[in-house]
């Protein structure tokens, strides 16, 4: 079936071939040279984008906080080198639409100057609420791709009493290996990241979980965990979506996460290992987050690896590092199965983004679709539970509530159920048109629901209106027959 064939077991998911991400992720690490520009995304992360400092012209250095949060639920963006900011407007988001999104553009100088960093040697020195405001200050978010900022997380987790720390180190998605990466080659700062976070939570351990098919990366996190018996390392099966928060817990815990709650409702925090890295480097050494590794890869690519590169580079100038054998039939920043499929390569990588695929012809070909045959592939392989084959029948006639009532939004839009079909139906295009039909139907019932408050409140104020009218008439009428049964002349 291509790149996933159906997990051979009991069990949801999809079983990914290791093929795909070696030699990539055999290749020892490789330090991206400055390009010419960055083009440093003000959103990057959930939550408000963030808010710019500097202006046009200004000379900013390594490490500089260049745009503060722009809110309560945000990340502040720091300059991943020096030069001179040379434009601070809209370039192209990492999307298939090319819509435009807000960047810093800045021009550098080559000289790589930075900022002093304030690092602090024991960080167990300090309070919970100091290390979680030094982790917000240098703009750390979730780098396995969903990127909701860690200082929030982390106090939600204290706040929850959450005594277990699930560390993700699965990057279960095929081509991906940046994680693997930060893992064989930055073990002691993952596990030290891993540490300071359960200081930050107040967490009594922490479980490591890495798929099987990664030896040299288990055998790299257990030497070096061997002194800090309260981090477990736990190999688990390599299958797809592994990677997903819900499904690492219940492998590692046996507990299941409700429809709807978070993680931290049953008592665990989930972070990813690049994240635990990089608040290593943030509360250690005082260093933001102005540069990750990021997997070149994809049968275009000459030499495909994982390499450091400062966040806000243009996927043209990654490219043209790692080098291409032929034109890129598609680009795609993430996975092949849940990453985004770029218009052009003029697009900057974000926190977020841990691979850039340039994919060849042979490697995105797809099926005509045909119709179901209902035999259940879909139900097997989701990861949630699903009723897939049964949500596309609904939807295919019209009937979103009825999608809706089989729980679509719970669908992770994972692709197991499409990859595994064999009438190869679009079943998470179709998904994700559902729950945007069941979006707008809500926001017009809001929309109809205020306007409807409106109309009442209007209705209501007209009629006070008029009651206070005939009072105030009333009131004069009365008062002119006491005058006139009086005898008093009105005034």
């Amino acid at each position: 079936m291509g790149i996933l064939d159906i997990f051979n077991g009991k069990g949801w998911g999809v079983h990914p071939h290791d093929d795909h991400k070696r030699p990539a992720a055999d290749v020892p690490l490789r330090v991206m040279p400055l390009p010419k520009r960055l083009c440093v995304p003000l959103l990057q992360h959930v939550g408000a984008p963030a808010t710019p400092l500097v202006a046009v012209g200004d000379r900013v250095l390594r490490g500089q906080l260049i745009a503060g949060p722009g809110g309560r639920l945000s990340a502040p963006v720091h300059a991943p080198s020096s030069g001179v900011v040379t434009a601070i407007g809209e370039v192209t988001a990492p999307h298939p639409s090319g819509l435009p999104f807000a960047a810093i553009t800045i021009t550098l100088d080559g000289l790589d100057e930075g900022i002093d960093f304030p690092a602090v040697p024991d960080p167990f020195t300090l309070a919970p609420a100091e290390v979680a405001q030094k982790i917000a200050d240098a703009g750390i978010v979730g780098l396995g791709g969903a990127t909701f900022p860690s200082a929030p997380k982390a106090e939600l987790g204290r706040k929850l009493a959450v005594q277990t720390l699930i560390i993700n180190g699965g990057e279960c998605e095929p081509y991906l290996s940046s994680d693997d990466s930060v893992m064989r080659e930055r073990a002691a700062d993952v596990i030290d990241g891993v540490r300071i976070l359960m200081h930050t939570t107040g967490a009594q351990n922490a479980l490591v979980g890495i798929e099987d098919n990664k030896p040299e990366a288990i055998a790299a996190m257990r030497l070096a965990v061997e002194a800090f018996p309260a981090i477990s390392i736990r190999p688990v099966p390599a299958r797809y979506p592994m990677g997903s928060d819900r499904q690492l817990v219940q492998v590692l815990t046996g507990k299941e996460v409700p429809s709807g709650a978070r993680t931290a409702s049953i008592g665990v925090l989930v972070n990813n290992v690049s994240t635990c890295a990089a608040i290593h480097r943030a509360v250690r050494l005082g260093e933001p987050l102005y540069r990750r590794i990021v997997t070149v890869n994809g049968g275009a690519v000459a030499e495909p690896g994982n390499v450091l590169a400062p966040i806000g580079v243009l996927v043209e100038d990654l490219l043209a590092f790692a080098g291409l054998k032929e034109t890129p039939a598609r680009l795609v920043m993430g996975g092949p199965m849940m990453g985004v499929a770029l218009p052009h390569a003029q697009v900057p990588t974000v926190k977020g983004c841990g691979g850039i695929l340039a994919l060849t012809a042979a490697e995105i070909t797809v099926e005509e679709p045909s119709p179901c045959i209902r035999c259940g592939s879909c139900v097997n392989a989701c990861p949630m539970g699903l009723m897939p084959l049964e949500m596309a029948a609904r939807i295919k006639v019209g009937d979103y509530d009825g999608a809706d009532k089989l729980a679509l939004d719970d669908c992770l839009a994972c692709g197991c159920c499409a990859y595994v079909c064999p009438s190869h139906i679009p079943l998470v295009q179709s998904f994700f048109h559902a729950k945007g039909e069941i979006w707008k139907r809500a926001q017009q019932k809001k929309r109809n629901e205020f306007t409807k408050e409106l109309a009442q409140a209007r209705k209501d104020r007209l009629e006070r209106e008029a009651r206070e009218r005939a009072e105030a008439a009333a009131k004069r009428k009365a008062a002119r027959a006491a005058q006139q049964a009086s005898g008093t002349p009105e005034v």
